[in-house]
């Protein structure tokens, strides 16, 4: 319902960590879901993170 802080780099690191197989792709929707932080992957840093494109 809202937009939490740093939720985009924490949802980076966590993709990062499923990439690198360490996580189960499935996993994500229940972090999600569930909104525990605690079972996330580490925050990602923002260096190299940049907006390209919004659509409505």
């Amino acid at each position: 319902n809202g937009f939490l802080y740093k939720m985009v780099r924490n949802i980076i690191g966590t993709l990062l960590v499923i990439g690198e197989g360490r996580m189960q792709p499935t996993v994500i929707r229940e972090i999600l879901a569930n909104g525990k932080r605690e079972e996330a992957g580490p925050t990602a840093p923002p260096q190299g993170l940049t907006l390209m494109r919004v659509t409505y």
